[in-house]
């Protein structure tokens, strides 16, 4: 699919889209893309392709980046109802488990957040030249945190996304090349060399909070 909407067709909606504000939307259940990751407190970058799946609560990303300057690679794979997260190293043929005691989060705009602005991404100057966004902010009280998101208005497609808690600082996510749909399911599966991988208890170490899982990562 596409990401970037023709002028054109903005055109022919853009009466509709004046004329009535933007509701808070949900992305596609399934989705493959990729994004990259700041993150300013910890002086950590990274570069992912993801799968998501909603209806199954899953995600996939394998990452490469670089914490402090050292480079690191990660092949992370999340699985929300089944409450444990995979480490997976097929150079290694090893996998760890850990438990992912925090709930899925689906992409889409909390029903409370406030819409800040609608705005063209690029130019609407000529047809293919521009982007039809709306930015919406919010609270997360529980967490006490804050963010800012960038969606499509057409598709409900993430751009940007901002997070901020006291301990994380602000966490920056860019997302591009997305495609609606699951190009491969078997990304969800756990590769046959985790089978052997002893069942996570609650001795083991514990993700507890979702942009943690998303970054958790051995020392490197």
């Amino acid at each position: 699919m596409h990401l970037l909407i023709s002028f054109s067709v903005c055109l022919l909606l853009a009466v509709t889209a004046v004329a009535q504000k933007p509701h808070p939307c949900k992305s596609p259940p399934l989705m493959v893309g990729r994004a990259s990751v700041m993150y300013p407190k910890g002086q950590l970058f990274i570069y992912e392709r993801f799968s998501y799946d909603a209806w199954g609560q899953r995600i996939r990303v394998r990452a490469q980046g670089v914490d402090h300057d050292h480079p690191f690679h990660e092949d992370v794979l999340m699985l929300f109802r089944e409450r444990v997260m995979y480490e997976i190293s097929y150079r290694n043929h090893t996998c760890k488990k850990r438990a992912l005691k925090v709930r899925f989060q689906p992409s889409e705009i909390p029903q409370n957040a406030t819409l800040q602005a609608q705005v063209i991404i690029g130019s609407s100057s000529r047809p293919g030249q521009g982007l039809l966004v709306n930015n919406w902010i919010g609270d997360i009280p529980e967490q006490q945190a804050k963010y800012s998101m960038t969606f499509t208005e057409f598709g409900c497609l993430p751009i940007t996304s901002l997070y901020h808690t006291d301990q994380t600082g602000w966490i920056l996510s860019s997302f591009f090349d997305l495609v609606v749909g699951i190009e491969d399911p078997q990304e969800f599966i756990p590769p046959k060399f985790c089978d052997k991988t002893k069942p996570v208890d609650e001795g083991d170490e514990v993700v507890t909070d979702f942009f943690e899982a998303l970054l958790k990562k051995d020392d490197h």
